[in-house]
């Protein structure tokens, strides 16, 4: 299934090394049908915890369709980047990391002044705080940016397709509060 969903970085960027005309290989189906493959059950729950905390609230500021943009959109737009960005990549990129990378940019954009409930480790007890989403995001960041940088590029995970992911769903979320007038809440 992963072979057939799965986005290969080295076919991507062959379909667009060649003329326009090209461009229409249903291999770029590939970079939509990834978002919704995952290599494990513990995969896709990381996914969804990411999502149920910053894609619920993100939904109720902008509707089902803006949530769909964000997600659908910006995660393929994400592994087309990354397709483009590392063309010799082997290995199939699968699973809603880029896309639920683009819902956190997006809830920094938007809901930056929220507040995220935690439970945080003080010695042997769990204290339940509510922790800035600022900081809360800005942590997971500064971790995606050292792997990024540091991490290996033909690991088992596309932490460049993260990166584009976030960028992409902040750039969305600038755009719209221009746009439309979305107020940051």
């Amino acid at each position: 299934m992963m072979e057939l969903a799965g986005t290969l970085p080295n076919q991507i960027a062959q379909i667009f090394s060649e003329p326009v005309v090209g461009w229409g290989d249903y291999r770029l189906l590939t970079l939509f049908s990834a978002l919704f493959v995952h290599a494990n059950w513990l995969h896709f729950l990381g996914n969804m915890a990411y999502l149920w905390v910053f894609g619920i609230p993100l939904e109720r500021r902008l509707g089902w369709f803006g949530m769909v943009i964000v997600f659908v959109f910006c995660g393929a737009l994400a592994n087309l980047i990354v397709a483009l960005r590392l063309p010799e990549l082997p290995t199939i990129i699968i699973g809603a990391s880029g896309a639920v990378s683009a819902v956190i940019g997006a809830y920094l954009g938007l809901l930056s002044s929220r507040r995220i409930g935690m439970l945080l480790p003080l010695g042997v007890f769990l204290q339940f705080a509510r922790v800035p989403a600022v900081l809360v995001i800005g942590s997971w960041f500064t971790l995606q940016l050292v792997y990024t940088i540091l991490g290996p590029i033909t690991g088992l995970v596309a932490w460049w397709t993260h990166m584009a992911g976030f960028a992409l769903g902040l750039i969305f979320a600038l755009m719209a509060r221009a746009i439309v007038h979305i107020k940051p809440g």
